[in-house]
């Protein structure tokens, strides 16, 4: 089951029950199915939190993906700073929604199992993301 909480409260709410149905045909395609994965949605000083204490990073991040997938069975806790997402859309001049579900899919890219730690990992994760980005229209 995908859901989805909000950390903040100015969240728009007409957006709050959004690509569901997409992160079910990602999964699907990737031969994974879905277990319990939650995206919790954010502010930066949320996220720049849980990754320092997490991850021992000092620094703000559009997004943290916990995995706790068995085999194929995906589950997880994506959080994702909407603050980032706004910010790094108005630097790379694209939509907003768009930035946003482009996080979403990298998120469950990593809980697939796929990283992007070196140069070829991240080449194949940004080919993925521009998959099903084209796939889904966006």
């Amino acid at each position: 089951m995908i859901k989805l909480f909000y950390e903040i409260s100015d969240w728009p709410k007409k957006t709050r029950s959004f690509f569901i149905k997409e992160i079910c045909i990602l999964l699907n395609n990737e031969g994974g199915y879905i277990g319990d994965i939650n995206y919790i949605f954010c502010n930066d000083e949320y996220l720049f939190d849980l990754n320092q204490k997490y991850l021992k990073n000092n620094f703000y991040t559009d997004v943290l993906a916990f995995n706790y997938s068995i085999n194929k069975c995906i589950s997880g806790d994506i959080f994702i700073s909407v603050d980032r997402i706004y910010d790094n859309s108005k630097r790379w001049n694209q939509f907003f929604m768009f930035e946003l579900k482009r996080v979403m899919i990298h998120a469950v890219l990593h809980l697939l199992g796929y990283d992007d730690q070196n140069h070829t990992d991240k080449k194949i994760m940004k080919k993925k993301e521009k998959f099903y980005l084209n796939l889904f229209q966006f």
